[in-house]
């Protein structure tokens, strides 16, 4: 694993560090949109005062941090493969390159020291789990990994209400941060309520203390922060393309890893490009608040 010279003097020296993930560059955006929302994500992060360390595997080496060459290659090679965690080892046997999805992220972040990270929303639990029993690996791996991760919620395409019940079982703390439920990643609520709530970054920066203090499990904080609700995606536009795409889904017999592509591409053509916007300002909100939570984790008064 190649750490920056950035990000490993902030660790070295108790500055703030914030990890991003790779994936909303490489697949996530179009061209030449991607690279400008990477700078504008590691903008905000140091704008807030910390490290940003953007995340990647470039010839089968990990990198935490990237400079402008390594954000460019991740924004515009062809054929870059995602890589969540099970993918690390066969990409750095083989040398190829690859951006890394939350699980992938969290991860190298956590091997490197980093203990806040910054996405828009997270794998979950698939509608039709009874039948299928597709689960993202996003669960499995924040529920062994000692990691902060600010996010949007999970993806309203999921099961919502099953991905909290996993997370309840696999003892990964969820808090929402200035709201009583959680989020639906473009819309401000999914209905579904939250146990915790904190206000500041410092309260979450104080459970990130107590879990360490505690010595228990190895599992994730999952703070959930909701877009405004003056940015979020039409709550009525997004059911009704949501409800059509599963139909689609359905008669085109898209299932598997094709499913979660399928349906947020069809969500963006669906929405006139709404949802995507929708999903940037989730993003960018959620950058600002882990800047500002890896700040009061790493002042420790």
């Amino acid at each position: 694993m190649r750490v920056s010279d950035e990000v490993a003097g902030a660790l070295a020296d108790g500055r703030p560090v914030v990890a991003l993930e790779s994936t909303i560059i490489s697949h996530g955006l179009p061209q030449p949109r991607n690279l400008q929302v990477a700078l504008e994500l590691e903008g905000i992060v140091r704008e807030a005062g910390s490290v940003p360390a953007t995340i990647a595997v470039l010839d089968g080496v990990p990198h935490v941090g990237l400079d402008k060459t390594g954000l460019e290659r991740i924004a515009t090679e062809p054929g870059l493969r995602k890589l969540g965690f099970r993918d690390l080892a066969p990409a750095a046997a083989l040398g190829l390159s690859g951006a890394t999805t939350v699980s992938g992220t969290s991860f190298l972040a956590a091997r490197a020291g980093i203990r806040v990270f910054a996405t828009g929303g997270l794998g979950g639990v698939h509608r039709g789990w009874t039948a299928v029993q597709d689960e993202s690996a996003d669960l499995d791996m924040l529920s062994r990994t000692r990691i902060t991760i600010v996010c949007a919620g999970v993806k309203s395409i999921l099961d919502v209400p099953a991905t909290l019940q996993r997370l309840e079982t696999r003892q990964v703390t969820v808090v929402g941060y200035r709201t009583d439920h959680f989020p639906g990643f473009y819309l401000h609520s999914s209905g579904e309520p939250v146990d915790w709530r904190v206000e500041t970054p410092a309260e979450t920066a104080g459970i990130m203390r107590a879990q360490d203090a505690l010595d228990g499990p190895e599992t994730a904080l999952i703070v959930a922060n909701p877009v405004p609700v003056e940015l979020q995606l039409d709550p009525s536009l997004h059911d009704r393309v949501l409800s059509e795409a599963l139909r689609a889904a359905d008669e085109r017999g898209v299932t598997g890893q094709a499913i979660t592509p399928f349906l947020l591409e069809y969500l963006v053509e669906g929405t006139g490009g709404a949802s995507l916007e929708a999903n940037l300002s989730a993003v960018r909100g959620n950058t600002r608040l882990a800047a500002e939570i890896a700040a009061s984790w790493t002042a420790r008064t």
